[in-house]
């Protein structure tokens, strides 16, 4: 292994490190917890170098989102591939998406509520968040129904789902009715 290979993997697995202390720390206490002077003193490294690796705080979020938005993907295709049918399989993305946002609620944050500087819906947007998108697209053409684009259906799916999200995480809906929200949202907005 060369010097310049050896730097790269040492550069990576720092880098790895200050995002899986900032997602800790934003999950335990919330991401105003997170700044790069606890970030340093958690990893012991000096803020110039944590600095090296992330302009700030709104960096570290988009990094932290652009990660959710990949183990978002992977579940969503996992829990799409396991499911049999049309209807089992969107009834499998509303569980899958909901309950990602349940056990990463500040991963969660940084992928849809914080500013972490990532474009949504343009064509420089990360390919990560394309692909998220794309793991929802892909399973809800059936589901578009003749005459509605399958893009503008997924859309309407995935709002609803983040508004269901959005609205549990925050004490506003009955805990209690959870299942019945995705079945009637299966229903109703699937048409299955």
């Amino acid at each position: 292994m060369s010097v310049q290979e050896r730097k790269e993997r040492e550069r990576a697995g720092r880098e790895r490190l200050i995002l899986a202390t900032a997602r800790e720390l934003a999950e335990q206490q919330g991401w105003d917890a997170v700044t790069t002077r606890r970030l340093a003193e958690r990893i012991e490294y000096s803020q110039p170098v944590l600095y090296s690796h992330f302009r700030g705080k709104r960096e570290i979020i988009g990094a932290v989102a652009l990660e959710g938005a990949a183990e978002m993907a992977v579940a969503l295709r996992t829990a799409a591939s396991a499911a049999d049918g049309p209807r089992a399989r969107v009834a499998a993305l509303a569980r899958v998406y909901l309950d990602f946002a349940e056990r990463n609620p500040a991963v969660y944050e940084a992928m849809f509520q914080l500013d972490g500087g990532l474009a949504f819906a343009q064509e420089e947007t990360p390919e990560p968040l394309k692909d998220a998108f794309a793991a929802l697209l892909e399973n809800l053409g059936e589901a578009a129904g003749d005459g509605v684009h399958p893009a503008l259906f997924t859309e309407v799916f995935w709002a609803a789902l983040h508004g269901l999200a959005t609205l549990t995480r925050a004490g506003r809906l009955p805990p209690g009715d959870a299942e019945r929200r995705v079945e009637l949202l299966v229903d109703r907005l699937a048409m299955l």
